[in-house]
This record gives C-alpha cells, sequence and structure tokens, in this order.
C-alpha cells in the first residue's frame, strides 16, 4: 500500500446550525486501507454477522445478490429476513446463508411492525443474537407511506438499541427520502447509505442533474444532513454517504475520497446490491465504516474491471462481480 495522500480545501456549506463551521475543512483520502490476516485459530463468528433484509415479489435476487457478496467478501455469517413466502426461492439462490422469514403484507411485502416485535422477540437487538451489520433495502418494495416511517424505527431500533452499524441502500433509502428531515438523528450516526444519484436526489429534495453536477458538495452535504447534531460528538465516527456512479464518491462529511476503478459494464441491475453486501461485510471484519465504504468501491469496481476482461462490456451482470471478488481481494 502506498502512503497515504491527500490535500485539503475548502467546500462550501450550507448556514444548517447541524452542520459544522465554515472553516471546516475536507482532507482527500487516496490510501485504500486492507484487512488484517486471519489467524489459523480464527472461527467464522470472528468474521462478522451480516443480517440482510429485503426481497419481495418480483425482486428475490436483490437480497440474494447482497448477500452473496457479503460471503464472497469474507463474512463469517449471512442472514437473509425476507417475505416467508419468498423464503425458499431466495434460500436456494443463496444456500450458503440462513434465511429467516417475516410477515407480509396482501402485496407480498415485509410487514415493518410485525418485523420489528420479531427481531426484539429473537434478541437480535442488544440480544444475544444481535447481528454484527444490517445491510436493509435491497428488493425490499415500497408499501403504504404511513409505514416509512415504522421502516425508519426498525433502523433506528437496530442502530441505537442494538449498536448495529446499518448500511442502506434502495427502498430503504425511498423511505428515509419520504420521511424528510424527521430521519436526522434516528440512526444516531451509525449507517452508512449507498444511494445512485436518482435516489439521492430524492434524498435532498434537487434534480438529478444536480447531484451529477455537484456530485462531491452533494455528498458531503448529504453526510452533515443526515448526523445532524451529531456530527459535533467528536467521540462518535459521523454517517457515510456512498454517492454511487462513475467515480463513486465516498464521505464522511470531514473526508472524502474518489474511487477510479470500475467501468461502464457496471451499469446493470444488481450491481449495487453487491456493493450493498461487500461493504456489510467488511464493517462486519473490524473495518471502520468509512474504510469499509472505501475498500469496498475499490473493491466493486476492481472485481468489475476484472470481469469485464472475460465477458466485456455488453455482457457484464451483477454476478460476474461477485465472480471476481475473489481475484479482486487477492490483490
Amino acid at each position: 500500500m502506498s502512503k497515504s495522500q491527500h490535500d485539503t480545501h475548502r467546500m462550501p456549506i450550507s448556514k444548517k446550525r447541524s452542520r459544522p463551521p465554515r472553516s471546516t475543512p475536507i482532507r482527500r483520502v487516496a490510501r485504500i486501507p486492507g484487512l488484517q490476516p486471519r489467524l489459523k485459530q480464527a472461527h467464522k463468528g470472528d468474521f462478522g454477522r451480516v443480517l440482510v433484509i429485503g426481497g419481495s415479489p418480483g425482486m428475490i435476487g436483490a437480497p440474494a445478490l447482497a448477500a452473496n457478496a457479503a460471503l464472497r467478501s469474507g463474512a463469517g455469517l449471512v442472514t437473509i429476513a425476507c417475505p416467508a413466502s419468498i423464503q425458499q426461492a431466495i434460500a436456494t439462490l443463496c444456500p450458503c446463508a440462513t434465511t429467516i422469514p417475516l410477515a407480509e403484507t396482501r402485496d407480498g411485502l415485509i410487514d415493518p411492525i410485525n418485523a420489528l416485535k420479531y427481531f426484539d422477540t429473537a434478541a437480535m437487538l442488544g440480544g444475544a443474537s444481535t447481528p454484527t451489520v444490517l445491510a436493509a433495502g435491497p428488493g425490499l418494495g415500497q408499501g403504504p407511506a404511513r409505514w416509512d416511517r415504522r421502516w425508519i424505527d426498525l433502523f433506528g431500533a437496530f442502530a441505537k438499541q442494538g449498536g448495529v452499524p446499518l448500511v442502506l441502500d434502495a427502498d430503504a433509502l425511498n423511505a428515509m427520502a419520504r420521511v424528510g428531515d424527521a430521519v436526522v438523528g434516528r440512526f444516531g450516526t451509525n449507517c452508512v447509505i449507498t444511494p445512485h444519484p436518482g435516489e439521492m436526489a430524492r434524498l435532498r429534495g434537487i434534480s438529478a442533474v444536480n447531484v451529477q453536477e455537484n456530485r462531491s458538495k452533494v455528498a458531503v452535504a448529504a453526510a452533515r444532513w443526515l448526523a445532524g447534531d451529531g456530527h459535533h460528538a467528536g467521540h462518535d465516527e459521523p454517517p457515510v454517504v456512498v454517492l454511487k456512479g462513475a467515480g463513486t464518491v465516498v464521505t464522511d462529511g470531514l473526508r472524502i475520497y474518489t474511487n477510479k476503478t470500475g467501468n461502464p459494464g457496471m451499469a446493470t441491475g444488481g450491481s449495487g446490491d453487491v456493493l450493498t453486501g461487500i461493504i456489510a461485510a467488511l464493517i462486519g471484519q473490524g473495518l471502520s465504516r468509512f474504510d469499509a465504504a472505501v475498500l469496498g468501491v475499490c473493491v466493486h469496481g476492481r472485481a468489475g474491471d476484472l470481469a469485464v476482461k472475460e465477458v466485456g462490456e455488453v455482457s457484464l451482470i451483477a454476478t460476474d462481480l461477485i465472480d471476481s471478488l475473489p481475484r479482486a481481494l487477492a490483490r
């Protein structure tokens, strides 16, 4: 690994009270963190228990992709919590993970109210069965607007009651967008969000064009918005934002990394689900949320660069990324 290379510059910051003062510098990060070598006496419990919550009718592949990516990225144990009616199908797609059938709505979506009760009863919220990290959103689907807050309650319970880091993507982000500013502070600072430009636009109430034209500024502003007053707590690691796309941006509002790996072939359905699983697995293995996001997007892109040599940009699909993860991580 090369030595850390960075510089600082000042970026425009909103006058909102919850954000750091205008003099706060943003440190550019170039160094890619790595995982520690595994001890010979290690066991699967040493490498994290990843819980994936997602899946809905027509979207059984999304949580399976996230789970398979987490396993290929080194997670010791992975569990998928999904609607009961599609549990068997998802289990077939991810035989190395365990599955939990959750109560569902008439539309086949996970019922977040009953899910919260289940996780509490099953001692997964601060109890003996608490996961190391929660990845939520892949294939989750969108239910009635009144349930958006219920999803935020569930994620918040893991983050605060259970002390579980969150990696939120897809429909978890859509629920956050509909809740709006009420989501600020609900997870403490214990989360990573991974929006694509459209999801970021909905989160911040701006256009996708604005997001793409100001990627770094928008990502930094989103991290500081999500932190709220928690951004001032020096002992807390701030929330991390991963703004996906060409030159994926990773920032916690204090540091910023712009990824250089990847290619246009990765613009395919399921690629984001794979990234969610990678980042969750790296957090589960002991990396900080920021380091896990930086290493995760780098490895994700490197897997794409390896896969594209075999199948080309036009034919690349998300499972090709998972197949290339062992070689990408080995480098």
